[in-house]
């Protein structure tokens, strides 16, 4: 349960940083930037995987704060081009 409200606050913070990186994507409410944090922590380490390696046995790479930064940044990127004006 610690582990689901953990993902959540740090998806939050991941996800204020890059709407704050992003210019025009302020609109997002607290359940939409959380989301935009722990997907952009899913796809930071996707990206992460096809440089290195994670250990053995782990099904997640641990890819880390920046990286999840830079997967909430693509995923808002994608967001404002599919999203209708």
């Amino acid at each position: 349960m610690i582990h689901i409200l953990w993902s959540i606050i740090v998806g939050f913070i991941v996800g204020w940083i890059a709407k704050k990186i992003m210019p025009g994507v302020e609109h997002l409410g607290f359940i939409l930037t959380s989301l935009l944090g722990i997907g952009g922590s899913i796809v930071g380490g996707l990206i992460a995987r096809l440089f290195s390696k994670p250990a053995p046995g782990s099904s997640f790479h641990a890819a880390g704060f920046i990286m999840s930064i830079i997967g909430a940044l693509i995923l808002l990127f994608i967001w404002t081009k599919l999203a209708p004006a």
